[in-house]
């Protein structure tokens, strides 16, 4: 298990580039930490698709789980991650793809979920984020001693 969150958004960083989430090709640019409003510094903006509007990504680093392979989200109360949301919120509404990607740092996740029991404020943001048009993204890392790589999408669950 991965707990070092500044080693998150490198390997979504490397997912994105290697071709791994496959729902964020295509697109030319991929600038890490910009502002995207004021108070509000995004993980990474997607530019310049063929096709597409470009993309305000947020990641989140997920180390908690329960049996049966969850893996919840967050693992402490988080008004900073439910603002968070809100922003991409607001991005979508002004026309631009708006994600949030889950980097699930342990290999037996079979799914993510909001820790609704944690921090119920979040969870209901996420529903209400993901309800907008916010895309919910979870992927998940392969570790070992020599390196974390993502390789494999983890559905996300709203029980």
């Amino acid at each position: 298990m991965g707990i070092h969150t500044g080693r998150t958004n490198a390997l979504v960083r490397e997912g994105i580039q290697s071709g791994v989430l496959t729902e964020l090709q295509g697109y030319a640019g991929l600038r890490g930490e910009v502002v995207a409003a004021e108070g509000f510094r995004v993980d990474f903006l997607l530019q310049d698709h063929a096709s597409r509007p470009d993309c305000y990504l947020e990641v989140k680093n997920v180390t908690a789980a329960v049996e049966g392979g969850v893996a919840l989200f967050p693992d402490a109360v988080s008004e900073r991650a439910s603002r968070h949301l809100r922003e991409l919120m607001v991005k979508h509404r002004a026309g631009f793809r708006a994600a949030l990607c889950f980097c699930v740092q342990r290999d037996d996740a079979g799914e993510v979920r909001p820790a609704d029991a944690i921090d119920p404020v979040y969870g209901r943001t996420l529903r209400e984020a993901a309800a907008a048009g916010v895309e919910i993204l979870a992927y998940a890392a392969r570790m070992d001693e020599q390196e974390a790589v993502l390789y494999r999408r983890v559905p996300v669950r709203f029980p």
